[in-house]
């Protein structure tokens, strides 16, 4: 018998998302903590502390890529060998379709703090139960949107047990799924625009992702920056 349930777990918390709450959800890369309302995500970047500036990830997968990315045939064949071929998790960056109808209908806000010169975020490939809330999303034409479940500039959390207090009580729904997957990288996911080809964030798998790049399509990523002793 198994001992996670990512469809009837995705189910749970897509409801509480869609009631305008607040969920703390698995995925390879780390735990996010997740929002599909305006006022639900202003509240996540309150308690995390989180600069004005930075920028919400979305959650998605293939179809929610080929809606709403614009990329060019190269583009799409770099995000699939990552993701398809090598299944790798990657935190996708393209340029969206500013005018797609699952983004007009979005809260001005949450498009504003989602996006960035109409280019749009969005977390692939991250694992069962992302792949079964990403589905809903799709489904039910309800994006999602958050960053990690962490206090800003206070690193990733890969174990529930990890997270901060003020944190998880924000949450109204968490989804324990124990040690995440990627846990040894100590980084959540690498961060790609599959256009220009620039490095946002060095994460998760950033060596592989750079190897299936120069060994595939020719491409030379700059290597990892090396942190001070």
């Amino acid at each position: 018998m198994p001992v996670i349930h990512p469809t009837a777990d995705a189910e749970r918390a897509m409801q509480t998302l869609q009631a305008g709450g607040i969920a703390i959800l698995p995925n390879d890369v780390g735990y996010s903590l997740i929002a599909a309302q305006s006022e639900a995500l202003q509240k996540i970047f309150r308690t995390k502390k989180r600069a004005p500036q930075k920028l919400n990830a979305m959650l998605g997968n293939d179809d929610l890529h080929r809606e709403l990315h614009v990329v060019s045939s190269r583009g799409r064949e770099i995000v699939e060998a990552i993701t398809h071929d090598y299944d790798l998790p990657l935190g996708l960056i393209a340029p969206c379709r500013a005018d797609h109808p699952l983004l007009t209908q979005l809260d001005a806000d949450i498009y504003q703090r989602s996006t960035r010169d109409n280019t749009l975020l969005m977390l692939l490939n991250a694992g069962p139960f992302h792949r079964e809330i990403t589905r809903l999303s799709w489904e039910r034409k309800t994006l999602l949107f958050g960053s990690s479940a962490n206090v800003s500039m206070h690193g990733t959390k890969f174990c529930v047990e990890d997270i901060e207090p003020e944190v998880m009580d924000i949450a109204d729904v968490v989804v324990d799924y124990g040690l995440m997957k990627y846990h040894p990288w100590q980084a959540s996911s690498t961060l790609l625009d599959c256009e220009t080809l620039d490095v946002v964030r060095y994460g998760s798998c950033f060596e592989n992702i750079a190897d299936i790049l120069q060994r595939h399509f020719g491409i030379r990523l700059p290597p990892r920056p090396v942190q001070a002793a």
